[in-house]
């Protein structure tokens, strides 16, 4: 893990409550903001930090790009280069978010369907589970491409990694029957909906087993959020977001790229007069836009070494909060949890009462914005249908899980506002058909 930029050879005031309200006064003070997984959160320094970086553009756009952007950009890149341990700046590309990343590599993908280097049928692996804008880039870059998509059917909730691992092992089995290929892996390290830390590594290296030919790891969840290691974890490619738990402005993202000839022609899907020079360096310009978002990370390394522990003690401390958080809610609805808590990160899946009758994914978008519009509660629901073939002993499965998040920001009463709120729920016997 990197250290924070130095601050003039001082060590930094550590970050007091009332400093710590006052970097996130801009947040609406009536919501309890309990969804850092989705779009993240920002800093009032850093976005000073953004700011004067676009009014520097503003005024004298051409110094700024031709001297002083791409030395910005450079810097991001060598931090993101130590957070992630990889072994040169060049297998780091600064991106838009983990989407663009994941286009890229499809792309790079398709074009070997396109050449013959892979054949038609040959396969592509991704998890079930896996994002939803992700899930649809595989379909519309492979499916188009004459590849067949295989999708591994994760069991939740999860009771450990051992049951991902047996799954996973099956679908490769799959893939690989009549003698087909499996040309690329998309593994999440951190599912979105709904959320469990995958045991990437193990994954890994089953793909490598048995002769996948590209992994591609989406940890659009995990910077920020768990330590990456990208030579331990031994992927071709690893994305994640800048801006969901790294506390940069919106958008921001990197991607790895493994060091190797096989890969020395990936290009960004945006073309612009940077083709042909590396994709690291494709990526820094694709046209003129609005780039500072990718450019305060000094700044964030700033503000995150003025907690305890730096970025290490704020994952540690927003895991361990999130579990408490969680464990609070299971114990006042009498439910469960979507995951062990070694599997939770700092976000965490927790059953609803089956009372509410969340039976769609239609009631769990309704539910949310219930709890949103009536009790300022803002936090995903996510649908889990029944199984055809329930477990033994399982009677009125519960179908309905929050998705609850913990940032430096949150505070015990947005999670008690949440408890009460399914709580008078459940007393006044509201159910999702009342809704409209």
């Amino acid at each position: 893990m990197a250290a924070a930029e130095p601050t003039n050879g001082h060590n930094p005031e550590p970050m007091t409550p009332t400093e710590i309200r006052s970097e996130f006064s801009h947040h609406d003070p009536t919501i309890a903001r309990i969804n850092n997984g989705s779009f993240g959160c920002c800093p009032a320094t850093i976005i000073a930090a953004q700011q004067r970086h676009q009014l520097l553009l503003l005024r004298q756009p051409d110094f700024y790009f031709f001297k002083t952007l791409k030395p910005a950009i450079l810097h991001t890149r060598r931090l993101i280069q130590t957070l992630i341990n990889a072994d040169h700046v060049d297998e780091v590309s600064i991106v838009d978010n983990a989407t663009t990343a994941a286009a890229i590599v499809l792309q790079h993908t398709t074009w070997s369907f396109f050449s013959s280097n892979f054949q038609p049928g040959d396969a592509a692996l991704i998890l079930h589970y896996a994002y939803g804008a992700v899930k649809k880039s595989v379909q519309a870059y492979i499916s188009r491409a004459g590849g067949h998509v295989i999708e591994v059917h994760l069991p939740f909730p999860v009771k450990s990694s051992s049951e991902i691992v047996h799954e996973f092992q099956e679908a490769l089995k799959t893939g690989k029957a009549n003698g087909r290929r499996i040309r690329l892996a998309v593994i999440d390290h951190i599912t979105s909906m709904p959320c469990v830390v995958i045991p990437v590594k193990e994954l890994v290296k089953l793909c490598r087993k048995e002769g996948v030919d590209r992994i591609f790891i989406d940890g659009a969840h995990a910077i920020g959020n768990l330590n990456i290691n990208v030579k331990d974890i031994g992927a071709d490619f690893y994305a994640s977001n800048m801006h969901k738990w790294l506390f940069c402005p919106p958008s921001a993202a990197f991607l790895y790229c493994k060091m190797s000839t096989e890969f020395s022609d990936l290009h960004h899907p945006v073309v612009s007069h940077e083709y042909g020079n590396g994709l690291a360096v494709e990526s820094a310009w694709i046209g003129t836009r609005d780039y500072s978002a990718q450019l305060v990370l000094p700044e964030v390394m700033q503000f995150v070494s003025r907690f305890e522990g730096g970025l290490e003690g704020i994952m540690k401390r927003n895991h361990e909060r999130v579990v408490e958080m969680a464990e609070l809610l299971v114990e006042a609805w009498g439910t469960e949890l979507g995951a062990p808590p070694e599997m939770c990160a700092s976000l965490a899946m927790v059953g609803l009462p089956t009372c509410l009758g969340v039976e769609s994914d239609s009631d769990a978008l309704k539910l949310r914005k219930h709890l949103r519009e009536v009790f300022k509660v803002e936090v995903p629901i996510y649908y889990r249908a029944p199984s055809p073939s329930p477990m033994e002993g399982e009677f009125d499965p519960i179908t309905g899980y929050v998705r609850i998040s913990y940032q430096v920001y949150n505070v015990v009463d947005d999670y008690f506002r949440l408890r009460d709120a399914v709580n008078t729920l459940v007393e006044t016997r509201f159910t999702c058909a009342l809704l409209p």
